[in-house]
């Protein structure tokens, strides 16, 4: 059965719109995790527009399932994760001015540097996962890098519009997953996953876990944080 993990960060994004304290991104893990969540996903961005460095800490306290803290493989983030000792980081690219995270890490082209990251959180007894895109290249790097995860980037499969588009982008997820646990990484997957498109995703082999934010939180907007969790985890 794939997992469920709630990422947060729009919670706090609502919060930094007006500077106060409402709402509580840590008052929406605990009601997430209430509601069945599997896990709790926060990225602590280098420029902190939404999740703030009081956060993490505050998560790790009270967090009783799984802390998945995802962050850009710099040594500032590096020290904080080290500091704060969540279970699993996700790394992640980062561009000041994106949106959004809009693709994988290039693992392949900062192999060196990944490589003494990971060594350094795996030190620290902490799980690491690579957010990547559905490439087998990609997943083959992440292996010899050393991460026990790697979470594909589920855009592009998200962003697809007609049958042959959407089962063209599913079949490149398909196949990075099977390399991928051929390979023995656990397998995640996540971004633009909604309540619409997650079923597909959710069934594929290996599937261990979806880290999903944005629909969530739209979603919990109108019916509230229980409610819009426990109809992602029935549709998947």
């Amino acid at each position: 059965m794939t997992t469920l993990g709630v990422n947060i960060d729009h919670i706090a994004t609502l919060r930094q719109a007006r500077g106060g304290h409402d709402p509580d991104p840590l008052q929406a893990a605990v009601l997430a995790e209430l509601a069945g969540a599997d896990g709790i996903t926060a990225h602590l961005r280098e420029d902190r527009r939404h999740i703030q460095d009081r956060d993490i800490y505050l998560l790790k306290q009270i967090v009783t399932t799984r802390l998945n803290m995802e962050m850009a493989p710099t040594s500032e983030m590096i020290n904080i994760a080290v500091d704060v000792l969540p279970f699993m980081v996700t790394l992640v690219p980062e561009q000041r001015q994106e949106i959004t995270t809009e693709g994988g890490l290039a693992v392949r082209e900062k192999e060196r540097d990944l490589a003494k990251a990971v060594e350094t959180f795996r030190d620290h007894k902490i799980l690491v996962s690579l957010f990547i895109n559905p490439d087998i290249n990609d997943v083959k790097a992440s292996k010899r890098v050393g991460a026990t995860h790697v979470e594909l980037h589920t855009g592009y499969y998200a962003n697809a519009a007609g049958a042959t588009s959407i089962a063209e982008e599913l079949g490149k997820l398909k196949d990075a997953a099977l390399v991928a646990t051929k390979l023995g990484l656990n397998l995640n997957a996540g971004h633009g996953l909604n309540y619409h498109n997650v079923p597909a995703v959710a069934r594929i082999d290996g599937m261990q876990e979806l880290n999903i934010g944005h629909a969530i939180v739209a979603r919990a907007s109108l019916v509230g944080m229980e409610a819009a969790v426990r109809d992602m985890t029935a549709l998947m």
